[in-house]
């Protein structure tokens, strides 16, 4: 397919867009009719249909990627009627474009087009939840730094901090830090660096609960029972 051709097909796609209040992008079935280079519309009907099975034989909701709606045409002398129409989804008009007639030069476009453009989206989600991920995590870090430091104006000392932590893990996978290391196979890196998002914000969540003025004195009691085992512990040492 010439560079030309190409180009003028590109943006005849991008002119039909249309986006929801939520930046969702989605096509008109009529206009895509001739996007496509259908000029029934009663044939255009059948690669619809094909459509929705192959949705459905996917595992997909049609009503979530092919939406009735009417559409008013203009027929002259000031009268129109409705037409019906559809709301289409990038993946319903993939999917009419992969039912398509492949020997229409709109056709063999569109089916490149649409999974290019599924494509864009995907990595452009997936860059969204990375930069959700890094985000969490630093706020973690900065939530532990401040609990650090609590726990140092509290003790003289940090050395604690681990122990709190490692307790801190325990609650969240009943396991200890150590074993969730072993189970994800973490040598020598903090545990927090693979954990999931939604865990990150979890253990920042609950160690802001920790550090917060109200729980002062439950962290204190923490960490005199802490002191108290420590002591005990060198005592058996030392007998």
């Amino acid at each position: 397919m010439k560079i030309e051709i190409v180009r003028s097909l590109t943006d005849n796609f991008e002119s039909f867009v249309n986006k929801t209040e939520d930046e969702v992008e989605f096509w008109l079935a009529r206009d895509l009719q001739h996007l496509l280079g259908y000029s029934k519309w009663d044939n255009f009907q059948n690669v619809i249909s094909k459509a929705k099975t192959a949705c459905e034989v996917s595992g997909n909701d049609i009503n979530d990627h092919f939406a009735d709606v009417g559409k008013m045409v203009d027929l002259g002398s000031g009268s129109s009627r409705e037409l019906d129409d559809l709301i289409l989804t990038r993946y319903a008009c993939y999917l009419i474009a992969q039912n398509g007639d492949p020997r229409k030069e709109q056709i063999a476009f569109a089916q490149t087009y649409f999974a290019v453009q599924a494509r864009k989206a995907e990595l452009i989600e997936q860059r969204i939840l990375e930069h959700e991920r890094v985000q969490a995590r630093e706020k973690l870090a900065s939530t532990e730094k401040e609990l650090s430091s609590i726990i140092f104006e509290q003790t003289g000392g940090n050395h604690n901090f681990a122990l709190i932590r490692s307790k801190g893990d325990q609650a969240f996978f009943t396991k200890s830090t150590q074993a969730m290391k072993d189970k994800w196979q973490i040598k020598n890196k903090p545990l927090a660096d693979f954990m999931p998002t939604i865990l990150l914000k979890a253990k920042d969540f609950a160690t802001e609960i920790t550090s917060s003025w109200d729980s002062y004195p439950v962290l204190g009691a923490i960490l005199n029972r802490l002191r108290i085992q420590n002591i005990r512990k060198s005592l058996r040492l030392a007998c």
